[in-house]
């Protein structure tokens, strides 16, 4: 089980790599690694167990993130009342749960989404301000457990979450897309999530 001292700090060289693409049939190790990265983020999204062992709760952790040069991340985004962020229906209690392996962006919207609020990082122990523009709409091409190709349409939180995690597997920070000069300048037609 991971714990916040499994995970890579922002300096750390493997944050800045590209990471190499996963093998298929998936290693006993590989599934250890998308089970454990899985498992710290349902663990962290539980208040008492988070306050307990010291957990910054998180949405998304990608393989770098805890030392590991490969392209798989985990996602656990939480459903909103309100709508499905995603193009299947859920009645779980997420509106993403996903293990993302070699994912690849195939489209993406022009129009732009962002955190009001800004983005943070497991791997980013300080508060960098600003707003990290992403696709409002994307489309992931990732491979499942058996190697299989799929693909996943998703929009709002659930594309930011991806998108952020997808950068890690890039090499990329979320403070690398900070406009430097006006950090908190915004496209007229942006979506505030």
């Amino acid at each position: 089980m991971y714990m916040m001292k499994d995970i890579v700090r922002d300096g750390d060289p493997v944050l800045r790599k590209i990471a190499k693409p996963v093998t298929f049939p998936l290693s006993e190790t590989d599934k250890k690694l998308a089970a454990d990265m899985m498992e710290y983020l349902i663990n962290s999204q539980n208040p008492e167990f988070a306050e307990k062992h010291h957990l910054r709760a998180g949405v998304g952790l990608a393989a770098p993130q805890v030392g590991i040069s490969k392209q798989m991340a985990a996602v656990l985004v939480p459903a909103e009342d309100d709508e499905s962020n995603t193009d299947k229906k859920t009645t779980d209690k997420y509106s993403l749960k996903l293990v993302l392996i070699n994912p690849v962006i195939i489209s993406n919207s022009v129009q732009k989404a962002q955190l009001f609020e800004g983005e943070g990082c497991l791997s980013v122990d300080k508060d960098i301000p600003g707003y990290v523009p992403r696709s409002a709409r994307i489309t992931v091409r990732y491979q499942d457990f058996s190697g299989n190709k799929q693909t996943i349409r998703i929009k709002n939180y659930p594309a930011i979450v991806c998108q952020h995690e997808i950068d890690h597997l890039q090499g990329h920070l979320f403070y690398d897309r900070i406009n430097k000069k006006e950090p908190f300048a915004a496209e007229s037609d942006v979506i505030f999530v």
